[in-house]
């Protein structure tokens, strides 16, 4: 009768002590421990098994990239947007441009125009209207050459101005293919409204 009170108060105390080892949460499960935690993370992330699954998991990174910097590109968030667009001296290009009107945004409704009026002078036979829309080609190539040469001096000091301890290698063409686009299009949204002056950040 002692030998199995004896054994029977070990029993108890073992099953005791380990009880007390053991953390509950909440919900009156046992805590998981730390190592088995980053052990699950590991087996989440781990790497796929073939190539298929591999240019799956890359196709899927890719796309959630591209609407991340599409959205930054629609709000300007600077931390997602391309490299291209990234950086306080493109970002003073991109103001100098919007916040004056060129003549090389409206070359596409333009040229729209001038290409109607060409061929309705072919179709129709009639040499004047035909002219008139050489004419008016000749006009706007000659407008937009002035407005690019005005437009780049003066960028050109700007940037000289606001960064002189900084390369501005390609804002010049990054601005110069921003003038040419119609404004409603052009990404990242304009932050400045044509003829107000330019944010200074």
């Amino acid at each position: 009768m002692f030998g199995r009170s004896k054994t029977a108060d070990a029993a108890t105390t073992s099953v005791s002590g380990s009880s007390s080892t053991t953390k509950l949460d909440g919900k009156g499960h046992a805590t998981p421990k730390r190592r088995e935690v980053e052990k699950g993370r590991r087996r989440a992330v781990a790497a796929p098994k073939t190539r298929k699954e591999a240019y799956a998991a890359q196709r899927e990174r890719s796309r959630d990239q591209r609407g991340q910097q599409l959205a930054a590109l629609r709000s300007g968030d600077e931390r997602h947007l391309p490299a291209r667009d990234r950086g306080p001296i493109r970002r003073y290009a991109r103001d100098f441009i919007d916040s004056r009107r060129s003549v090389g945004e409206f070359f596409l409704p333009l040229a729209l125009v001038i290409l109607l009026l060409s061929f309705g002078g072919q179709l129709a036979k009639n040499t004047t209207v035909a002219s008139i829309g050489s004419t008016l080609w000749l006009a706007i190539v000659v407008l937009i050459a002035i407005d690019t040469v005005t437009m780049s001096a003066r960028l050109r000091r700007g940037l000289a101005k606001t960064f002189p301890d900084q390369s501005t290698r390609g804002a010049l063409p990054y601005a110069l293919m921003r003038s040419l686009q119609i404004r409603r299009f052009r990404l990242p949204t304009p932050r400045v409204s044509a003829g107000r002056r330019r944010r200074t950040s």
